[in-house]
């Protein structure tokens, strides 16, 4: 290599290093900060509500799912009428805890129903969801999601190689400098 490309490839290697990290540091900042949040969500009541227990974790003795999702849509409709189209978006059901999480899709609300006799054993928010889509960038649009996370796995690849390149490359100018 001659000693100006080396000087060169430097000077180019900052000037990326700079800018891409500006871009990177922002999706990092949102990134690293949900990720924390998520990681304490079992721990926090206020990020994901606790799983109750239910009376029976044998599934025969189990009301079938439409009875389960009626109880949960009629209790969160009485406890919140100014939302009357909530639907149901999935139904986890919980055999151990012996209850379904019944997840709505707006407002991430979650009810939590006993499966045997559908008695409804909380109704609360969901704040991992909303967590999760900041997180992964869902909560712009899928399309933001997908630029976003592939612009941010990109990026930290080429911060790695060009922050390497901008440690090294002062070392291996000033060993072989001689040779130029």
């Amino acid at each position: 290599m001659k000693k100006n490309h080396i000087v060169q490839s430097l000077r180019t290697g900052r000037i990326y290093h700079k800018y891409i990290g500006l871009v990177i540091a922002a999706l990092v900042i949102f990134s690293a900060t949900s990720g924390i949040l998520l990681a304490f969500k079992k721990q926090s009541d206020w990020i994901q509500p606790p799983s109750k227990k239910g009376v029976s974790t044998d599934l025969s003795t189990w009301l079938p799912v439409d009875s389960i999702a009626s109880a949960a849509l009629s209790a969160f409709r009485q406890m919140h009428p100014q939302q009357p189209a909530n639907q149901i978006d999935r139904i986890d059901l919980r055999p151990s805890k012996g209850m379904a999480k019944v997840l709505l899709e707006d407002g991430w609300w979650e009810v939590q129903v006993d499966g045997q006799t559908g008695e409804v054993l909380s109704v609360a928010r969901r704040h991992s969801d909303w967590i999760e889509a900041i997180h992964d960038g869902s909560i712009v649009s899928e399309l933001f999601k997908l630029f976003s996370m592939n612009i941010l796995g990109f990026g930290l690849l080429i911060m790695t190689l060009t922050g390497l390149w901008l440690w090294y490359g002062p070392k291996y100018y000033k060993k072989h400098k001689n040779n130029f």
